[in-house]
């Protein structure tokens, strides 16, 4: 969940920012821009002015509304064998919170400058910069700093209905609305607005901003910063690593949201490993495995089973995601977070120690 973290400016904390706004580049790679030309045309208008306009025309404060309540409702359907948790008005009521966010992340939308493109070669080199202004992208802080309040609040009025443990449903509930409003845009209104979509729902769930406040504490050449900053960046290839790795573990489990090779199920999964790498490197650069202990198992506990996950599936894909990132390193660097990943193990294999969340 978000923890609200001051960032400061230190190289260390700016090095890991630089990483964590990295994740969220658009993926150009399903718009065939080489064999398209309208489609570089089409890419440049929506990322103009008057095209961001549109989008947000399209994504109305009562289609937002609207979805918002839908997503809601499928999130409380989804977990309908725990009913106690979500009834149909207060799923309702949560919604209206999840809308200011997407009202407040259009407005940053449409006040980000457009993508000067001319060229299918200006458009990949423009690609290769890891520079999210250069994609009209505010800076992750600044977008982090805007949408902070209104998580917080959307977070803190699961807290106070009527179980604590509907936090873990904000991100099933984020993502079902990501879904729903994608389905209202032309792909390249989608590509280009992704990436926000993709940004609160990562905020919500995974740890990125502590990270990078966590290092703060470290000096720039310490070898568990140079440790966390080399693995940072291979999040991606590890959780895809991983979950192929499920998948033959697996191949005939099916949940209540389907199978595992399913595109939505595939997603969710290669969140919750990205989610699970977060929370460890965060315990690195903390010097405590307290945030696994009192959150991750905790979240893990009351909502994959809600769900048909069982806990020995839980139990081994974490093991998995702990030999995957230790395959990616030396000698000398296992052994620097191995007291780190066998405590993950342990925690997840202690299961009935259930502590509650901070």
């Amino acid at each position: 969940m978000l923890v609200s973290s001051q960032l400061s400016q230190v190289p260390t904390v700016e090095r890991l920012v630089n990483i964590w706004a990295d994740r969220y580049l658009p993926n150009l790679s399903i718009l065939s821009l080489g064999n398209d030309p309208s489609m570089r045309s089409e890419l440049r208008e929506a990322s103009s002015q008057n095209g961001r306009a549109q989008t947000a025309r399209k994504l109305n404060k009562h289609l937002i509304e609207q979805n918002c309540k839908l997503a809601s409702v499928r999130t409380k359907n989804l977990y309908e064998q725990l009913p106690e948790i979500l009834d149909f008005m207060e799923a309702v009521r949560l919604s209206q919170f999840a809308s200011r966010i997407y009202l407040k992340l259009l407005e940053v939308y449409q006040d980000s400058p457009s993508v000067a493109v001319s060229s299918k070669a200006e458009l990949l080199a423009t690609f290769g910069d890891s520079s999210l202004a250069a994609w009209g992208i505010p800076k992750i802080d600044k977008l982090a700093d805007t949408l902070e309040p209104l998580i917080l609040e959307f977070q803190e009025q699961h807290m106070i209905s009527k179980d604590w443990r509907t936090l873990g449903f904000i991100t099933t509930q984020i993502n079902f609305s990501n879904a729903l409003l994608l389905e209202q845009l032309t792909p390249a209104e989608q590509v280009l607005i992704q990436p926000y979509f993709r940004f609160v729902e990562e905020q919500v769930a995974l740890p990125w901003q502590r990270i990078c406040a966590a290092a703060a504490k470290h000096a720039p050449d310490s070898p568990t910063f140079t440790l966390v900053e080399f693995m940072l960046p291979m999040v991606p290839r590890i959780s895809i690593a991983v979950y192929k790795r499920l998948c033959k573990s697996f191949p005939s489990h099916y949940s209540r949201r389907g199978k595992l090779s399913d595109l939505e199920i595939k997603h969710s999964c290669l969140r919750d490993f990205s989610m699970f790498q977060a929370y460890l490197w965060l315990c690195v650069l903390q010097g405590s495995l307290k945030a696994v202990e009192q959150e991750l198992v905790a979240l893990c506990i009351m909502v994959l089973e809600s769900v048909g996950v069982p806990w020995e599936m839980t139990a081994q894909a974490n093991e998995l995601l702990m030999d995957e990132v230790l395959n990616c390193l030396e000698p000398s660097q296992k052994a620097l977070i191995k007291p780190y990943t066998d405590g993950m193990i342990q925690a997840f294999q202690n299961k009935q120690a259930r502590v509650q969340p901070v």
